[in-house]
């Protein structure tokens, strides 16, 4: 079994495109003609967002919103310069949660949220 697809439900698929786009520098994949579902390049698993309304269609969930508790779940991009990325990201609007802290195993970890309130991670890679 592979982890083939993160999706994350957005009000607004091409806002959020454009955000991750600026904030973290990722790539567009695809766009579906709707603007209702859109995957980015991250590499063997995919990073997609659907439109909230379309997928409330056939399931129920709590909405991502910034004036709200972000939801219990993050993604995490693993960078090599943390605090080159992490300063990246707030410039273009995330918001700060954690600042670039190093933990006891030497890791680099801070968290943002995104423009519609999910918690993202940037980190450097865990050594050893």
């Amino acid at each position: 079994m592979n982890l083939g697809y993160i999706i994350i439900y957005v009000a607004d698929v091409p806002i959020t495109i454009s955000f991750y786009e600026k904030a973290f520098g990722l790539k567009l994949r695809f766009l579906h003609e709707s603007n209702q579902y859109a995957e980015m390049e991250t590499g063997q698993t995919a990073l997609a967002f659907v439109n909230e309304n379309f997928a409330m269609g056939s399931h129920q969930f709590r909405p991502n919103r910034l004036k709200e508790q972000a939801a219990g779940a993050e993604i995490a991009f693993v960078v090599n310069n943390v605090e080159e990325q992490f300063k990246r990201a707030v410039d273009a609007g995330a918001i700060e949660v954690v600042k670039p802290a190093q933990k006891p195993w030497g890791q680099i970890v801070s968290y943002v949220r995104d423009n519609n309130g999910f918690l993202v991670e940037i980190c450097n890679p865990v050594n050893g």
